[in-house]
């Protein structure tokens, strides 16, 4: 059983220092589901790359306005050690090609890491976007065409849940749109090359009972997993999960 457990994937998960111990049980047991692991990270925790075979930014508080030349918002909570040690993780995960997911505020950080910026409060600049905050699956976003969250889901719509007030502004050096809400803010953002490296602007491991939803776990342990075989498998191992990885049709 131990020795079928250190066969999956492991997956660094960062956290908020305050809300993280609720938080990363459900984003380990999305990763479980899909033949992963997850290991938690956080300010005043080790955070080893080399240690792990992809990577979650995971979501909670505002990002600081400082990263990104933004105005401040009177209510926004920041947490300055996260946010250091998140922009260190991502920045080296997208130069050392790492697979890495990007959930809320996680998507945001992957745009700063790769030289974007945000929207301090998004609403105020998509006055047409519906604002909700719920975990439940209530607004509605369009998948762009030919993406890799298109591919990935297999869907051109998909329900998602809202929980962020910044979102992205200009979209950082190699990356893309993969979806936008009803009006116009950006909601999933992705690398547009190899290898892996997916942010969406919801909270996926809310929507386990959700298959769309549970494919973007999926597709990271896989790409974690072709990782993991370039650096300790063999060819025949390599060449199978590279066959699970590409898209269908």
């Amino acid at each position: 059983m131990a020795r079928r457990e250190h066969n999956r994937p492991l997956i660094g998960v960062t956290t908020s220092a305050r809300s993280g111990w609720r938080i990363f049980p459900l984003v380990a047991f999305n990763l479980w589901l899909v033949g992963g692991r997850g290991i938690r990270w956080g300010a005043g925790r080790p955070a080893d790359l080399d240690a792990v075979d992809g990577l979650i930014i995971g979501g909670g508080d505002d990002i600081a306005p400082a990263l990104y030349g933004g105005e401040i918002v009177a209510e926004a909570v920041l947490e300055p050690q996260r946010d250091a040690l998140e922009r260190t993780l991502a920045e080296a995960a997208l130069t050392r090609g790492i697979p890495v997911l990007g959930i809320c505020r996680g998507a945001q950080m992957l745009n700063i890491a790769a030289g974007g910026t945000l929207m301090g409060d998004a609403f105020a600049r998509h006055p047409e976007s519906r604002k909700v905050r719920t975990i439940l699956p209530r607004r509605i976003v369009s998948v762009s065409a030919d993406s890799w969250l298109r591919r990935i889901t297999g869907r051109d719509t998909l329900k998602v849940n809202a929980l962020h007030s910044q979102a992205v502004d200009r979209l950082g050096n190699g990356l893309r749109v993969g979806a936008r809400d009803g009006g116009g803010m950006v909601q999933a953002i992705e690398s547009t090359r190899d290898p892996f490296a997916l942010g969406v602007q919801w909270h996926p491991e809310h929507l386990f009972y959700r298959a769309a939803h549970r494919r973007l776990f999926t597709a990271l342990v896989a790409a974690a997993r072709e990782r993991r075989l370039e650096r300790h498998g063999n060819g025949r191992q390599r060449a199978a999960v590279a066959g699970a990885l590409k898209p269908s049709g």
